[in-house]
């Protein structure tokens, strides 16, 4: 199967701090794969390099086949961890950002997120709960026909309720002939979802494989391996 995603000896220095170490991973297509780590393991650093939102120090990245650049950001849809929408707007409006802005938005789809998270395109982005604008980012995410998803921390923060209703939506709007990669470090409610696993630790992949590969292997489920791996 061809690899949606490679990346050899990847390095990012921030001053004295190295964020990740002489990193190599492939992902193939048409999988979820989980990046899971603690805070500062270098899980954002990897993603905010793959969406070309930073430079490594060195070596390679490689996405469908090309440098990080301006196709690469064409095919890639991003979910930062934190709101990225101005705060005069309303959800309509903020689905006009989206369909001015990227050409693969899907408004069709959009209007459909929108009414499975019981989110009114008149609401404004002032008046929206955490977990409201945790569903309505991850709508606009979606609703992109990209051939690589990345979420940041979509679950984090959260009440259980709005929990299960993105995940949810991950589940429902996956596309099998694209790829998406996640990040989290609440891997009890995630894990299921993830087709392979990376951990990463001070900025190396400590263990990765198939998720239920290494349920079977170990005997446990991931997030047991989790706090096996980082000592929780």
């Amino acid at each position: 199967m061809k690899n949606i995603v490679e990346i050899k000896a990847l390095t990012k220095n921030y001053f004295n701090k190295r964020a990740l170490d002489d990193l190599n991973l492939n992902i193939e297509e048409g999988k979820v794969v989980g990046i899971l780590g603690p805070n500062g393991s270098g899980k954002t650093t990897l993603i905010k390099i793959l969406a070309g939102l930073l430079r490594q120090t060195k070596g390679e990245v490689i996405i469908d086949g090309h440098s990080v650049g301006v196709y690469t950001k064409s095919i890639v849809s991003y979910l930062p961890d934190r709101n990225f929408l101005y705060n005069w707007m309303t959800v309509e409006e903020a689905g006009e950002f989206y369909k001015d802005f990227y050409s693969n938005f899907d408004e069709k789809k959009f209007e459909g997120l929108l009414d499975f998270m019981k989110l009114e395109k008149s609401m404004k982005i002032t008046s929206l709960s955490k977990g409201m604008h945790e569903k309505l980012n991850l709508s606009l995410v979606l609703s992109r026909n990209a051939k690589l998803y990345i979420l940041d921390e979509p679950i984090a923060g959260v009440d259980p309720v709005a929990r299960d209703k993105i995940l949810d939506a991950i589940i429902n709007n996956y596309n099998e002939n694209s790829s998406m990669l996640i990040t989290t470090h609440l891997v009890r409610d995630m894990e299921n979802l993830f087709d392979n696993v990376v951990f990463l630790k001070d900025g190396e992949i400590v263990l990765e494989g198939n998720a239920e590969a290494l349920r079977e292997e170990r005997g446990k489920q991931i997030d047991d391996i989790y706090k096996e791996v980082f000592g929780e």
